[in-house]
């Protein structure tokens, strides 16, 4: 082809040498170069405190993560859950997919925590600056807070009209299903035993923890960073989809979030209502500690992690060499041992 100059022009004759190659061959005549990185902007970058962008990351994160499930639970809820409309299967997926966006991009600023219980399972398990503790729990707070606030303005037109509809008919606005409940989660009408709830709720934040917790492992070959995303964002849709008829919190941010707004506009039966909401926000924080211990107590293999140069013994080389002494394994070689995390040193021991 004599002429490659436009992308339409290409001939069958060049697309057998396949798409990508020809598509190539165009592109490479149109190559833009790079504007430059002015010392400005860097100047500019290096300026901005570091603490507030850790902020704004997270409640970015966060909001990337509620917004998502909340406005598809409200086209599934106001148009009376017809399935064109939407389903828990596409609500459990808009979590997912949110999730997903939140780490891609907000991730690398901040750590991608989204998650108060997270975070503070960062600070005991993994050395995270307990100082910024409460300012990235407030962030995240915050970002679910916006969320709601801008859902609220974007559908409000449509809530007032549902809400007039449910108190018309005895309801309220406050229960399952209900208007308030596009914003944060509420028990069944036959959902009464707080015990009952407390454990489903412990259960499916402890599972989405040690999700999370092994897809952070440096040292766990079947997760990439490319897939962590995406891996973590389908623990928490698998969860929505297992326990999509009983009520699941699965973060205290999100909850707490979309709880104040939901107060704000449908009143203070948004905390007290069948006394639920302390299992809604809290419970996800012993939850997560138990499978963040489960797992670092039982799955850790720190010997792999140092293996992976991303973690060091606390006594440097010395301290790691009479580590593999003492369990019988130094003399197959510290390469091949790291590789292995021990293993033949532990079924020697």
């Amino acid at each position: 082809m004599s002429d490659m100059n436009h992308i339409e022009r290409l001939q069958t004759s060049d697309m057998e040498l396949g798409a990508t190659e020809a598509v190539q061959r165009h592109a490479s005549r149109h190559v833009i170069e790079r504007r430059p990185i002015s010392q400005r902007k860097l100047d500019f970058e290096h300026s901005r405190p570091r603490w507030l962008r850790e902020m704004a990351a997270e409640a970015t994160g966060v909001f990337f993560y509620v917004y998502p499930g909340i406005a598809s639970t409200a086209s599934f809820f106001l148009n009376d859950t017809e399935p064109i409309f939407g389903s828990l299967f596409q609500i459990g997926w808009a979590y997912a997919i949110g999730i997903a966006f939140a780490i891609i991009t907000c991730g690398p600023t901040s750590g991608g925590h989204f998650n108060p219980a997270i975070t503070l399972c960062f600070a005991y398990w993994q050395g995270f600056p307990w100082k910024k503790v409460p300012y990235y729990i407030f962030a995240q707070i915050f970002g679910a807070f916006m969320a709601g606030m801008i859902l609220m303005g974007q559908y409000h037109e449509q809530i007032s009209a549902y809400s007039a509809a449910t108190k018309a008919a005895g309801k309220g606005t406050v229960f399952n299903g209900g208007p308030a409940s596009i914003l944060c989660t509420f028990p069944g009408e036959n959902q009464n035993n707080l015990g009952y709830l407390f454990l489903i709720e412990f259960f499916v934040d402890s599972f989405i923890g040690i999700v999370i917790w092994a897809c952070l492992d440096p040292a766990n070959p079947f997760v990439s960073p490319v897939s962590a995303p995406f891996t973590i964002g389908l623990a928490y849709a698998n969860m929505v989809w297992g326990f999509a008829n009983i009520s699941i919190s699965t973060n205290l941010a999100r909850d707490l979030g979309t709880r104040i707004v939901a107060a704000i506009f449908f009143g203070g039966e948004a905390f007290s209502y069948k006394n639920y909401s302390w299992i809604a926000i809290l419970v996800n924080v012993p939850a997560t500690f138990f499978a963040t211990a489960y797992y670092e107590l039982v799955m850790r293999d720190s010997l792999k992690k140092i293996g992976t140069g991303r973690a060091v013994h606390a006594e440097g080389e010395e301290g790691l060499t009479r580590h593999l002494s003492r369990v019988g394994v130094i003399e197959t070689g510290m390469s091949g041992v790291l590789r292995n995390g021990g293993e033949k040193g532990d079924r020697n021991v």
